[in-house]
């Protein structure tokens, strides 16, 4: 099967006055659809700019990433963001939603800038916040909810577009443990239903209860394997 990220000795150097600064070191990686991949690596190991990579939000310097077959390299804007709208779904630390606005409308922003028919979005929203455990509190506006819930409406705005992959940077970073425990068994579930899952985290507990650890030093990996061989 082929693999749904595919990266060959991908390079990202960034230009800072004098110097060229090595983000990524020839990484070279496959993740298959359902598979849930943590990327840890201490401070300015490459963990950001990887995801960014990943998340289309940034191009190699040089080697080969494909997304889904595509190659990413050679793509202009517009098809960057077409492709970022259609395979992928982000999920923030600082969970990223309107604050005034209802759980619901958080939900349907991303069928919004694809012009979905509303009774459509209401029905998709409802039915993926039911899914991460929100039912109750579809009406409640942003400010009204804990920064767990908030969290649950983040990643449930993530999954309505139906996307290939669920990319999450650092998403129980402002949690305390017992939420951050919470969301890291939402992930899990998901990851059971067939999600596709990376998670760029400096938390080892969220860490460990993932299958697949991918540890990053100087934007190279230095493991790739269970959570035990990335200690």
């Amino acid at each position: 099967m082929e693999p749904l990220i595919e990266m060959d000795q991908v390079t990202r150097h960034y230009r800072m006055g004098d110097e060229t600064v090595v983000a990524l070191d020839g990484v070279g990686i496959s993740i298959h659809a359902g598979e849930l991949v943590a990327v840890v690596g201490s401070s300015g190991s490459g963990k950001t700019t990887l995801m960014n990579v990943m998340g289309c939000l940034d191009t190699p310097t040089s080697g080969h990433y494909r997304l889904n077959g595509r190659l990413v390299q050679g793509l202009d804007d517009d098809e960057l963001s077409a492709l970022r709208n259609r395979e992928i779904g982000f999920v923030f630390q600082n969970f990223q939603l309107l604050s005034r606005a209802t759980s619901l409308k958080n939900v349907e922003l991303p069928l919004v800038y694809r012009s979905v028919p509303r009774a459509e979005r209401r029905a998709r929203a409802e039915a993926v916040l039911q899914k991460v455990g929100l039912g109750h509190r579809m009406r409640h506006r942003s400010h009204e909810l804990s920064g767990g819930q908030r969290q649950r409406v983040a990643i449930a705005r993530a999954l309505v577009s139906e996307p290939s992959l669920l990319l999450a940077d650092e998403p129980t970073g402002n949690l305390d443990s017992t939420t951050q425990q919470e969301i890291v068994a939402l992930f899990q579930e998901l990851h059971r239903a067939g999600h596709t899952i990376v998670i760029v985290t400096h938390e080892p507990r969220l860490a460990a209860r993932c299958p697949r650890v991918l540890r990053l030093a100087d934007g190279r990996i230095v493991s790739d394997g269970p959570p035990e061989a990335a200690a």
